[in-house]
């Protein structure tokens, strides 16, 4: 992909100290020196789950793959099974092992580990040997395929905002070596409301904020360049203990990886110097929250920008449109026709939806717009974007979403558009004009996971024909978990709003 990173995004690659472009042949000379290796597949919320192997291990499983519990799709994020058992992983199946294949294209060295060698797996069927469906980067992979099919492929970024805070000392830790790079989180024994913020007020794009924590804000930069997770911007964003990253635009499926690697770095390093990364969507009430923006094009073998029109349309069904091509513009009707039928998706959490609401610079409607961002899609494009850099900007995402499963629908639903010649019927948000207002004719996006859930699981969801019924059963039956947990939760909220008055 090497020429479509130069030519087609106008991004210079940088050397990589290790090869990136391991086979069976050469994989043991890499690994000469190494005595251990660490491998991880990503979940349904897009946790790296893993292990440390041998190497001895590591070759005698490289080629074939190796058993890995299923149940990591039998479980929640804090290791719950679901209380309805889903198909892939459940006590009748006994829990059984899947196929973890090793994917040797993956490779790099987690340079706060002492350069240990690091693979990603994807996990198969140990029946058919075909992908997991709910297995993340598989199901990317199969979209992805669609394209490469026609000749073509996808190129993506992503944006990830977080918050920050210090992380309590443990008091069981005195005396000598009593740091904030050696001191353990303690989150459990102090409320999250309290934790103080790495940074304060609202000061976004500063350049002395960082100067306060130069060491870990460096740490992270260098970090994400050693292991292939390139930032391309690093900074401030508006609220206290805020930062916004903008990793490396790439290919589709690297981009993926590199989105989950990134909260890998940042987590990893955090520990180290006593800071707690949170990427919850909405952390704080009456503060901005979370995104986790996602760019997507589409290019030929040669590096094109196929969303690119050429030369200006005199008569587009929208000025907006003026620049894009007829793919992209079936692209785009692709993306606003079941955008709102894959929301569990886009917004995987309880918590994602307090982010998703009227007043906060978040996107509530089937919306788009050339270079609105108030709209769920930004068409970037000329005249105001070079041609190469012709492209969609999905904003609703947050950043507690799964990048493979939200770079997945972004594929999948444009490339429905493309090959059912859907046509743009929705009207571009104008320049001055709000999400929800009386000018913006998109519908509203679902208010809760609950309704999302329920559009996303419909007889006749889009997302039942892009992704299939097992994956859909599968993920949907992880958020009604969710939602179970939520019903049966009692929050701070109202406790401190009943405990005396009812």
């Amino acid at each position: 992909m090497q020429n479509i990173l130069a030519s087609g995004n106008q991004h210079e690659e940088k050397k990589d100290i290790e090869p990136q472009n391991l086979t069976l042949e050469n994989v043991e000379t890499a690994l000469a020196n190494d005595t251990k290796v660490k491998l991880a597949g990503l979940d349904v919320d897009g946790i790296l789950r893993g292990k440390l192997i041998s190497k001895k291990k590591f070759f005698s499983v490289v080629k074939d793959g190796f058993g890995f519990c299923s149940v990591i799709f039998g479980w929640d994020m804090h290791d719950m099974t679901y209380f309805r058992e889903l198909k892939i992983s459940n006590a009748e199946n006994g829990y059984r092992d899947l196929i973890a294949k090793i994917d040797l294209s993956s490779y790099r060295r987690i340079p706060w580990e002492n350069n240990v060698p690091f693979f990603l797996v994807q996990f198969l069927d140990p029946d058919t040997h075909e992908p997991v469906c709910a297995c993340p980067r598989s199901l990317l992979r199969t979209a992805v395929g669609k394209l490469h099919k026609a000749g073509y492929d996808a190129m993506a970024g992503a944006e990830y905002e977080f918050y920050t805070f210090r992380a309590p000392r443990d008091p069981t830790l005195q005396g000598e070596g009593q740091t904030s790079a050696t001191t353990m989180p303690y989150l459990l024994q102090n409320a999250t409301h309290t934790l103080p913020h790495l940074t304060q007020g609202m000061f976004g794009y500063s350049l002395t904020d960082p100067v306060h924590n130069q060491d870990w804000f460096y740490k992270i930069f260098e970090a994400c360049e050693q292991f292939r997770c390139n930032i391309e911007g690093w900074h401030t964003e508006s609220g206290p203990g805020v930062f916004e990253a903008a990793l490396e635009f790439g290919q589709v499926n690297e981009m993926a990886d590199r989105s989950s690697l990134f909260k890998y770095v940042v987590k990893s390093i955090g520990t180290k110097y006593g800071i707690t990364p949170c990427f919850m969507a909405k952390p704080k009430e009456g503060l901005p929250g979370n995104s986790g923006h996602m760019h997507c094009s589409i290019v030929d073998k040669s590096g094109k920008n196929l969303f690119y029109r050429g030369e200006k349309d005199p008569n587009p069904p929208f000025k907006d449109l003026e620049y894009l091509s007829d793919m992209g513009r079936q692209f785009l009707a692709g993306l606003l026709d079941g955008f709102s039928d894959v929301m569990p998706i886009i917004a995987p959490t309880v918590n994602s939806y307090k982010r998703l609401v009227e007043n906060f610079w978040a996107p509530v409607t089937v919306s788009w717009g050339l270079e609105h961002r108030a709209a769920s899609i930004r068409l970037i494009a000329p005249p105001t974007a070079s041609a190469k850099a012709t492209r969609f900007e999905i904003r609703t995402c947050g950043a507690d979403a799964n990048p493979s499963l939200v770079l997945a629908t972004i594929v999948a639903l444009g490339w429905r558009g493309v090959e059912k010649k859907l046509e743009l019927k929705l009207p571009p948000l104008g320049k001055g004009q709000e999400v929800g207002s009386k000018e913006d004719k998109g519908e509203r996006l679902p208010k809760s996971l609950r309704e999302a859930t329920t559009k996303f699981m419909a007889k006749d969801s889009v997302a039942r024909e892009i992704f299939g019924d097992d994956f859909v059963e599968h993920f949907g039956g992880t958020r009604e978990h969710e939602l179970r947990l939520w019903d049966e939760a009692v929050t701070d909220w109202e406790v401190k709003r009943y405990i005396e008055t009812v």
